[in-house]
């Protein structure tokens, strides 16, 4: 549990900047275009920290590297919340996303502690909380910043991340590292694995379809319904956010029918739904109550397929 609401915890910095776009851009001088650099460059920072941070868990205890890396997150965290010009903001949101990358080693920890009959639902119930982190920072984000200002939401987790550390220091066992290789040998390796398994290298090119469209729908969204057809507040749209946190039950379903050996179906239905929130959104006239209700369901749909597919993948790579 402790875990699982780290994950979400951590996760959600990512993403409070989405539904913020416009009030950001506007606060700090960027066009609607530039915008999409707030949401961009936190992704960049994070598939950075991807591949050249977490390797570092099968060469340092993790407790402690976790621990390190959620500390330039947090340094991140606060650049943003008294950023006064876009340079300083945009370089913050490299920092947000690098130093989320703490969840990818906390999961894989998490799998480590647990017994291989039922791994599948520790990780579920693991990526439940990391899925409800990010869905519940779009509705939080929009509303704290419907009632007061967007950089209280960057401040405010730069508090909760650095308690998050200490409690981390205390609860957690460490966890011996065996590898005995250098960090280049390292992450040269890297390129030997998806060689070498075809598992991962279809999981990871599944995923990155599904991230993409997840997304691309979740960046683009918000501004829509602030544009002049839909003509949501940020409250308006911190309501339409939240209905997506209902996709984060996938989760512990989708550990449950690993375990019983369904991944390949479970799969397949995941990207359908995928393929099938993308064709509700072109139901109804733009500005319709018929379009918003479409576009909620929408978001829904496609919450629950990335988050099943996501730990349908994490089950059969960390086994």
């Amino acid at each position: 549990m402790l875990l699982a609401f780290a994950c979400g915890l951590i996760a959600a910095n990512i993403y409070y900047a989405q539904p913020l776009i416009g009030p950001i851009s506007a606060d700090l001088g960027l066009s609607e275009q530039a915008g999409g650099l707030i949401v961009t460059l936190t992704q960049i920072g994070y598939g950075v920290g991807l591949l050249l941070v977490v390797p570092l868990a099968d060469l340092f205890e993790n407790r402690r590297l976790a621990i390190s890396i959620l500390a330039i997150g947090a340094t991140g965290l606060v650049i943003s919340g008294f950023a006064t010009s876009a340079a300083l903001f945009l370089s913050a949101a490299v920092l947000v996303g690098l130093g989320s990358v703490t969840v990818q080693i906390l999961v894989p920890y998490a799998a480590h502690l647990s017994p291989e009959v039922t791994r599948g639902r520790v990780v579920g119930n693991v990526m439940s909380g990391l899925m409800l982190g990010i869905m519940l920072a779009r509705p939080v984000a929009s509303l704290i910043t419907h009632y007061s200002a967007w950089r209280v939401i960057f401040c405010a987790s730069f508090v909760a991340v650095l308690a998050l550390a200490l409690v981390l220091r205390v609860a957690l066992p460490p966890r011996p590292v065996q590898a005995r290789m250098r960090y280049h040998q390292m992450l040269a390796s890297m390129v030997e694995l998806v060689r070498t398994t075809p598992e991962l290298r279809r999981r990871a090119l599944y995923h990155a379809c599904m991230f993409g469209a997840f997304s691309l729908f979740w960046t683009t969204t918000p501004l829509l319904l602030a544009g002049p057809e839909f003509g949501l507040t940020q409250k308006g749209i911190a309501w339409f956010a939240l209905a997506g946190v209902a996709g984060a039950i996938a989760a512990p379903i989708a550990g449950r029918v690993a375990d019983r050996g369904w991944i390949r179906q479970a799969t397949a239905m995941a990207m359908l739904m995928s393929i099938g929130a993308f064709a509700m959104t072109h139901i109804g006239a733009r500005g319709t109550p018929l379009a918003l209700a479409m576009l909620v369901v929408a978001g829904i749909t496609l919450d629950f397929a990335v988050s099943a597919n996501l730990v349908l993948g994490q089950r059969i790579i960390f086994s």
